[in-house]
């Protein structure tokens, strides 16, 4: 809608980027405040943000370079100059989850415990991460007559002067909502003193997440994004993702079952 919040000469703010850095900023803060609510030592969940963030954008960038244009690994000249542009979420959530995985065993963390808090943080900048693409116009929406079409004028990405479905709006009010229920499910479990089975709300993000964009791919209309039959790329990311967090929400059952077994 507005690619460019102020344009001051040359100096231009891109409203994709605002976005981001204000979701990074609101997801730290949230971080830090429950972390160290529970006893965590602020300057490592620092660490431990920034370097997932860095790991996070290496993998979203290179998984849009897989799936748009697998030459560009072959010219890193031409990836240098078009790095700020095109990103997939999904790489940024794999790459950002093995970097802060590694993280954690650093300070001698438990992921899993540390997941739980952290998931919520990470649909939030994700839900401003969205408003960020509807300033920008990626990741529209196909065609629609429905009264809840929005329409660009001036964007450099979607089909200006039709109207479209509302994705961006959508998937940022769904992760929103996400991050509550996230929130209030891992205090729910630390009252009812069941807290000990770690892994309980990172599994229910993966899961959660990875149906929310499952349905919202149906309605994607920026078809370069690729496609494996009728389902785009991102829809079968979704379905390996929801299998490892049923994985994941299910570790406590999994590990007494081989407990049982062993016996």
């Amino acid at each position: 809608m507005k690619p460019f919040l102020l344009e001051i000469g040359k100096l231009k703010i891109a409203g994709y980027g605002t976005m981001i850095l204000i979701g990074v900023i609101v997801a730290y803060c949230l971080f830090t405040y429950r972390g160290k609510k529970r006893g965590y030592n602020v300057d490592n969940l620092f660490d431990i943000t920034v370097f997932s963030l860095i790991g996070g954008f290496l993998c979203s960038k290179l998984l849009y370079i897989v799936i748009e244009n697998p030459k560009l690994l072959l010219n890193p000249v031409e990836i240098v100059k078009t790095f700020s542009q095109g990103f997939v979420v999904y790489g940024g959530i794999i790459g950002g989850f093995i970097v802060f995985i590694l993280m954690c065993k650093r300070y001698k963390y438990s992921p899993l415990k540390v997941g739980d808090l952290a998931v919520a943080s990470l649909a939030i900048g994700q839900g401003f991460g969205r408003i960020g693409c509807l300033l920008a116009g990626c990741c529209y929406g196909r065609t629609t007559d429905s009264v809840i079409g929005i329409t660009f004028h001036n964007s450099f990405i979607a089909p200006n002067e039709v109207a479209l479905v509302p994705t961006q709006i959508i998937s940022s009010i769904f992760d929103f909502i996400l991050a509550g229920v996230l929130i209030w499910y891992l205090s729910f479990l630390e009252k009812k003193n069941i807290g000990h089975n770690p892994g309980k709300v990172t599994g229910a993000y993966l899961i959660l997440y990875s149906i929310g964009r499952f349905i919202i791919e149906f309605f994607r209309g920026d078809l370069e994004r690729g496609f494996i039959g009728t389902l785009s790329t991102s829809q079968f990311i979704s379905i390996g993702i929801i299998v490892f967090g049923l994985i994941v929400f299910n570790l406590d059952k999994i590990k007494r079952l081989k407990y049982k077994e062993g016996i």
